[in-house]
């Protein structure tokens, strides 16, 4: 740890203030980023002296970094590619990467490229109340087995198979055997409703849904089986719905007899027929997709993003390999559930040869004496315990840690194997960083971001850069970042707020976007703002003296509280379908400010003529949502407006309040049809300050 500052810039506002030098890398030569630097030097006579040089080449020559980076992080393919990309490749539509290669996505991830003791860890399952360990050869036979049950379902390459499945080994196993067999996985999480669900898999069509009977959470068993009867029924396509026995206190079938045919215990399901000798994995092309992730926009229904092979193996393991320094054996974490892309982006760590430490349940509950008793040093016990290296959380958590003063160094805990701690799903606070080297000592605190639409980061942990209070250390190797202002005009190197872009291709772009729709809905999405130049939704500034990257929030319509994002069309829908005859219509934004540790759902709601606004009309809508949708999605704040702001041809001017309310000026457009009621939220933002 180091106290020497540097100053620079925070906020929208652009106030300066001293970016402290938290943290340097005691031994930066001995990463294996600087041996990718010192190879690709000598092999094409470059002058790299440090990760500056390093990403500005990457960016420069796309497709010879992209190569590189496929030979040195060893990716298996049974056949070569022709070529990387071509020369004049556009972003839109997207090109394709590696193109004549044959690989399987889930054969990378059970036999990495380093080879691996197979009687080594490969999992570390742990829940409120267990402990489990899998070897590499027992999740091998794992999968085997379920390839079995996949066999006698006729699954074959681009069928759908869904997971509403908690954070353990089956999920994970489950979606191997998938994608070894060139289906499509997809996943979420059983806490979520059943409206939620069914706006998403209902799109997707499955042929599969793997489910929980139960999960626990803060020392209760919650079932969920009835929920899944409401899905399945709902799910015509399903060829068998199959249960784990997650709570073995629980029953394990379905009741309706619709759909109590086609559902299996886990065992039933594995032992349907013969498992093959060995395990089997189908050679594909390398956009072949393997996951469908949601990101809900601000109309209609969920979008579903579809991710292809080697965009997201080649990309994790850049960022695991290089920008994270994991080695096999070390032990890799994250706090997640299986419909966030952390999930993803940790369980390709299999590929580096790390050992997965999957958690579920609540990060304050610790098992004690064969029972699992609240405790907030629950997760650092766990660092100790099974020996993490690299442990990744919610911003959200480091600072509810930060709040109660929670200090691991001070509780006798060791964190002697803990060499980094990652943070994403909303910016960190600045005395968050603060706190972090406080409580857990000198580790690599990368400060992330990504998303679901690129299934990874733009923004990056580097053992050879330092880390700055507030400050994202570097962008991610080959991804061509800016900042731009709403002209299209680059910022970047002056510390003013932009738009976050990338300008040139890179392989972990989504493949399509589901549906007959998808093109159209792909181009909306990142092409229209500036044509042919990805736009991300976020918010972001570049600070000149240390070119730390500074998140500002979300500058589209999509809500993001405690790093959970989902679309303002989730909750239109529940607030329509449930309250017609009362509120005329709605505005949902997320508002974070500078001073705010994370994102609140704020509801705006105007009411039809003579209906009140009343607090029995918000607990019933909070209600509502929480049953419907999940908690994480309930508003914080539900208040009346007089109007709400639609541009000329009649669609909600989300942008502009949200703006508003986290403090940032507003130029209105000449779209705005009715802009003079901006003024009321301008005064609403002052008196809710």
């Amino acid at each position: 740890m180091a106290s020497n500052g540097t100053s620079g810039t925070n906020g929208v506002n652009g106030e300066s203030y001293d970016a402290t030098l938290l943290w340097q890398h005691p031994t930066p030569k001995s990463t294996q980023i600087w041996d990718f630097l010192e190879k690709l030097a000598k092999k094409y006579q470059l002058q790299l002296k440090d990760y500056d040089d390093l990403y500005k080449w990457s960016i420069d020559n796309v497709a010879v970094f992209w190569e590189e980076t496929w030979n040195y992080t060893g990716i298996k393919a049974s056949e070569p590619f022709r070529e990387v990309i071509k020369d004049d490749a556009p972003m839109f539509p997207r090109p394709a990467f590696f193109a004549g290669s044959k690989l399987n996505f889930a054969e990378n991830l059970l036999y990495p490229a380093q080879e691996v003791d197979p009687e080594s860890p490969a999992i570390i399952a742990a829940t409120e109340t267990t402990r489990e360990t899998v070897t590499w050869r027992e999740l091998r036979e794992r999968v085997r087995l379920c390839q079995a049950g996949m066999f006698s379902m006729k699954i074959k390459p681009g069928d759908r198979v869904a997971g509403y499945v908690a954070n353990h080994t089956n999920a994970l196993v489950a979606m191997l055997a998938a994608t070894s067999m060139g289906a499509i996985w997809t996943a979420v999480s059983p806490d979520t409703g059943v409206t939620a669900v069914l706006d998403r898999m209902r799109q997707i069509e499955p042929a599969l849904l793997f489910t929980d009977n139960g999960v626990m959470y803060n020392g209760k068993t919650h079932p969920i089986l009835p929920k899944v009867e409401e899905i399945a029924l709902a799910l015509p396509t399903l060829r068998a719905t199959v249960i784990f026995q997650t709570v073995p206190s629980m029953e394990s079938q379905l009741k309706s007899t619709s759909v109590a045919d086609k559902t299996f215990t886990y065992d039933s399901f594995t032992k349907m027929q013969a498992a093959p000798e060995k395990l089997t994995f189908t050679q594909l092309e390398p956009d072949h997709p393997v996951y469908i992730l949601y990101s809900s926009g601000t109309t209609g229904a969920p979008k579903c993003i579809v991710h292809g092979a080697i965009g997201t193996l080649l990309q994790h393991k850049k960022e695991h390999i290089l920008q994270c320094d994991i080695r096999p054996g070390d032990r890799l974490f994250y706090f997640t559930t299986c419909t966030w892309m952390m999930w993803h982006w940790l369980v390709s760590g299999l590929a580096s040869g790390a050992t997965l430490v999957l958690y579920d349940g609540s990060p304050f509950r610790y098992l004690h004496n064969g029972s699992a008793e609240p405790d907030d040093l629950a997760m650092p016990r766990l660092i100790d315990e099974v020996g993490i290296t690299h442990f990744g959380t919610s911003a959200k958590y480091l600072s509810i840690l930060e709040q109660k003063s929670v200090m691991p160094k001070e509780a006798s805990l060791t964190l002697k194997t803990l060499r980094a701690i990652y943070s994403t799903g909303s910016p960190l606070a600045p005395s968050t960083f603060q706190y972090v080297y406080r409580a857990f000592g000198a580790v690599n605190l990368g400060s992330i971001t990504g998303g679901t639409d690129i299934i990874s980061l733009f923004g990056a942990p580097c053992p050879l850069t330092p880390v700055y209070t507030g400050e994202i250390q570097v962008l991610g190797l080959g991804m061509a970042v800016r900042a731009w202002d709403y002209e299209g005009k680059d910022v970047s190197a002056t510390g003013e707020p932009g738009d976050l872009v990338c300008v040139k291709p890179f392989p972990c772009q989504p493949v399509q976007f589901w549906g007959p729709t998808g093109e159209t809905k792909y181009r909306s999405s990142y092409f229209e703002q500036f044509p042919g130049v990805w736009h991300h939704g976020d918010f972001v500034r570049f600070n000149p003296k240390t070119g730390g990257l500074i998140m500002l929030g979300r500058s589209d319509g999509i809500l993001k509280p405690s790093g959970v994002r989902f679309g303002s069309a989730e909750i239109y829908n529940i607030v329509l379908k449930h309250f017609p005859d009362q509120i005329e219509d709605a505005l949902c934004i997320g508002r974070r400010r500078e001073t705010d540790d994370d994102e609140t759902v704020v509801l705006f709601l105007k009411m039809k003529e003579s209906k009140p606004f009343s607090g029995e009309l918000v607990k019933s809508i909070q209600g509502i949502v929480r049953k419907e949708l999940s908690a994480r999605h309930v508003p914080g704040i539900v208040d009346e407006c007089p109007d709400i702001p639609i541009t000329t041809n009649g669609k909600k001017v989300e942008g502009a309040v949200k703006q508003i309310l986290c403090g940032m000026s507003v130029k209105t457009s000449a779209s705005v049809a009715n802009a003079e009621c901006l003024d009321w939220y301008r005064q609403w933002a002052e008196n809710h300050a």
